[in-house]
């Protein structure tokens, strides 16, 4: 026989004493709004009293062994807390409507492994996000989009080995960004290399991870604002001095990440036994680096210099004083004048503009004092050019100089002794038969015979009388004259233009 279905909560208001009708309905309702309330059901909504504390706009449900985020969350709320739960995924529906007071939200030491890439499409009015000790491997591309105003993002204690390089793009105003302990192998140098970094990050945390090779380079080029919170510690990097002369560098700067973590900063030796060496000590026997030194700045007469205030903080109030304590004020007649960035430039520079300048940097919070020395060289750029090419060209003239001189030494005419025997003997050849003859080049007998004379040298001994000069008049009195040459001329063998003309480089003075 078909008995009548009975549901199960009417059977059980039956069961119960006999009860009035309204007592019977109390029971049952309280008896599922603690259903509702206990810790980790599903879907359960969120109370004030049991799972979580309400302190104003603060809600916290820390350690209620959660699974998933309560439902009916004030729109009031500008803190939530819900770490140290069981909340292994965050998907988009964690929040169905908007909560735009919303601006601290906590989720560390979950078991959180998924972020769905919509999870945040509700709560754009984040300034600090705790996602630190979870289980998260991977960031994905855009994951953060929504967060435009977010400010401090904390994913320390993951494990994290790939951040895609459009991660953080959208979040213009983010300044401290936590990577710490994770298991990234890349420097992310898009986050501060210039025209591709977040303009208001002032703190990057990349710590304790796997990153072997530092883009040294890059980190140089890096203003002090941001070097001052680059924190790249415990990592395994490979030792070299240059790793040693950046760090040596940003410890001289007081720099508070090299300051405040200057034992932690280790490398790893060359070698197969990868010995593990404080960066610090690499100034000693293991690779005798360089002691490093800060370098003075150069510049030459009538350039345009700009000497840097760069200061540890930023929105800092700049002052500068010159050689001699002279401060740089916009109403003097200086060469030097202040830029609207802080930093001093100086045009045209002058020798006298050489020496220590001192930029006194305050704050609210922060003072600081900045040394630059410059050295001007007693030249211009231009005229160090010019007096280098008149270097060279003197070099090439004594070059040039030294070739003729060998070229006079061993490639003049051989004397007669060398030549083939035609009659003459060793001894008729001498000083004395040395001439110099021009040929002409046409057949012109008048002009032939105008240009056939010969010039001769002749022992001053051989003439007294004369003084070893030759009548310019030729007239008779020159008789004897060419007489006494002719006997000088027995034997003279006839030279070539070429030989003619080379004798002329003889140690005798050579008369016209």
């Amino acid at each position: 026989m078909l008995q009548p279905y009975i549901k199960a909560g009417d059977s059980l208001l039956e069961a119960l004493p006999h009860w009035s009708k309204r007592q019977r309905w109390a029971f049952s309702l309280t008896l599922c709004m603690a259903l509702l309330w206990l810790p980790g059901a599903a879907a359960s909504t969120l109370n004030c009293h049991k799972t979580c504390i309400c302190a104003s706009n603060i809600v916290s449900c820390s350690k209620m062994n959660l699974t998933i985020i309560p439902t009916g969350l004030p729109l009031y709320m500008a803190v939530l807390d819900l770490s140290y739960n069981d909340i292994q995924r965050l998907r988009s529906e964690w929040t169905p409507v908007r909560l735009p007071k919303l601006h601290n939200l906590l989720l560390s030491h979950n078991n959180l492994t998924f972020l769905s890439s919509e999870a945040f499409v509700y709560v754009k009015y984040l300034r600090y996000l705790d996602l630190s000790s979870n289980h998260l491997q991977q960031l994905e591309e855009l994951i953060f989009e929504p967060l435009v105003k977010l400010e401090v993002l904390l994913l320390y204690n993951n494990h994290i080995s790939q951040i895609e390089r459009s991660a953080f793009v959208t979040m213009i105003n983010l300044q401290k960004l936590y990577l710490s302990q994770n298991q990234i192998s890349r420097f992310p140098l898009e986050l501060v290399k210039e025209r591709s970094r977040l303009e208001k990050l002032n703190l990057l945390d990349v710590s304790s991870n796997k990153i072997k090779i530092l883009p040294i380079d890059e980190l140089q080029l890096l203003p002090a604002w941001i070097k001052n919170g680059l924190y790249f510690h415990n990592n395994p990097l490979l030792c070299h001095c240059d790793l040693y002369t950046l760090l040596a560098h940003w410890y001289i700067r007081k720099l508070n990440s090299a300051m405040d973590f200057k034992d932690d900063y280790t490398c790893i030796l060359p070698g197969p036994q990868k010995i593990q060496e404080r960066v610090f000590d690499l100034s000693g026997y293991n690779m005798n680096c360089s002691t490093f030194k800060e370098k003075d700045q150069e510049a030459f007469l009538e350039q345009r210099m700009v000497l840097l205030c760069d200061t540890k903080h930023r929105k800092m109030s700049k002052t500068w004083m010159m050689p001699g304590n002279v401060m740089v004020t916009h109403e003097s007649n200086q060469t030097a004048t202040v830029l609207k960035d802080g930093n001093l430039q100086i045009s045209p520079v002058r020798a006298e503009d050489s020496g220590t300048y001192t930029c006194i940097a305050m704050s609210e919070a922060f003072n600081e004092t900045i040394y630059v020395v410059l050295k001007v060289h007693n030249f211009t750029m231009h005229g160090g050019g010019e007096t280098l090419n008149t270097a060279y060209t003197t070099l090439v003239g004594c070059l040039a100089s030294v070739v003729l001189v060998l070229m006079y030494l061993y490639m003049t005419p051989c004397r007669c002794f060398c030549c083939p025997d035609k009659g003459k003997t060793r001894g008729d050849d001498s000083i004395h038969s040395s001439m110099l003859s021009v040929t002409p080049t046409h057949e012109d007998p008048t002009l032939k015979a105008e240009l056939n004379r010969h010039v001769e040298f002749i022992d001053s001994k051989d003439l007294q009388g004369q003084n070893g000069k030759l009548n310019p008049n030729g007239d008779d009195d020159d008789d004897d004259l060419d007489a006494e040459a002719g006997s000088l001329m027995k034997g003279k063998r006839k030279k070539s233009v070429a030989e003619s003309i080379s004798s002329v480089f003889s140690d005798t003075p050579m008369v016209v």
